[in-house]
């Protein structure tokens, strides 16, 4: 705190040594005299604190009281109203250091306690003999290993646990081999890729991106919007597209007339784009993206004989100017 008060008046004295002049650099001072000021006032607040916390002073009753406990430190120890946190303290206070020497073959040790003002203590101890308990992978890596190799191979399993921040029994990070080896100790099947690719195949992102036609980035975009459904078996395990003839059906190189892009279809059905793609999330609107052109995205398509498709979830219905001016008075 002292050398926070000579900091503080020093940058006093220079703020009041500058020119009124100088304005920049009396600012520049100024803020330096405010900060030595903040410091001042914490070191104060820590000293008030740690006075607080010393102990007081002993009074010479006390002293003698506790002087009288040396008479029969039995009768102390024993004392229903004594702690273990007391006894701790008392024999933190009366031993000096303590020896300790194991012989683990015959699992016995010799203790040495060496006592305050001199005295030596001895005496031989026996270890319990004990069973130590075996190493086990926690049950519910187990059952995520056992869902997780029907569908991926050991390292891609090891992959998984890791950057889950599970360990093995060990504590060590799982690799291929480990993975392995508890599968087969756990008698759970490895992975075993299909002959012949099923109907619906099932992909990675990147792959799914490929066949597609269209970015990765994409892919994980419309997985967030629900356009396209994946699969992941469990959070930090790979996103799979599964590939069909549906889904091939809705990428597109140029929609048809009656499918309209995200925003005039907001417009003219009167509701949000959050809205619109929980409907076609649903399967309550068809929607197609298209992947190439200056108008890439989103098309939908919008049947006016649609009657209570949106006015029951509180959504008016409009088209043309009438409901130009709505929208545009409604964002203002």
């Amino acid at each position: 705190m002292e050398r926070a008060v000579y900091e503080a008046e020093r940058a006093e004295r220079r703020y009041r040594a500058v020119e009124p002049e100088n304005r920049l650099v009396a600012r520049g001072l100024e803020t330096e005299w405010e900060k030595r000021l903040r410091e001042l006032a914490a070191a104060e607040a820590e000293l008030e604190r740690r006075e607080k916390q010393r102990p007081h002073r002993l009074s010479e009753a006390e002293k003698k009281k506790i002087f009288s406990f040396g008479s029969d430190l039995h009768k102390v120890w024993t004392a229903p109203t004594t702690t273990d946190h007391d006894r701790k303290e008392l024999l933190r206070a009366l031993l000096e250091e303590v020896i300790v020497s194991v012989d683990r073959p015959e699992r016995r040790g010799h203790l040495t306690l060496r006592w305050r003002g001199g005295t030596l203590t001895e005496c031989d101890l026996s270890f319990p003999r004990m069973k130590p308990h075996g190493l086990h992978t926690d049950e519910d890596t187990i059952s995520l290993l056992r869902r997780l190799a029907v569908h991926y191979p050991d390292e891609v399993i090891a992959g998984i646990l890791n950057r889950q921040g599970r360990k093995t029994a060990t504590g060590e990070r799982f690799t291929a081999n480990q993975v392995g080896s508890l599968r087969r100790y756990r008698n759970i099947p490895r992975y075993e890729p299909p002959a012949e690719p099923p109907a619906g195949q099932v992909v990675p992102i990147r792959q799914a991106a490929q066949i597609l036609g269209i970015n990765t980035s994409t892919v994980h975009r419309w997985l967030n919007d629900g356009f396209i459904a994946g699969e992941q078996i469990t959070p930090g395990a790979p996103w799979q597209i599964r590939i069909t003839d549906e889904l091939r059906a809705r990428f597109v190189e140029q929609a048809p007339p009656d499918y309209l892009p995200m925003l005039e279809t907001t417009m003219k059905l009167g509701v949000s784009r959050q809205t619109v793609l929980q409907r076609v999330k649903r399967g309550e609107l068809d929607a197609l993206l298209v992947t190439r052109g200056r108008r890439k995205g989103l098309r939908v398509k919008v049947v006016d004989d649609q009657p209570g498709l949106f006015h029951e979830a509180g959504y008016p219905l409009h088209s043309g100017r009438p409901y130009r001016l709505w929208f545009e008075a409604s964002f203002r």
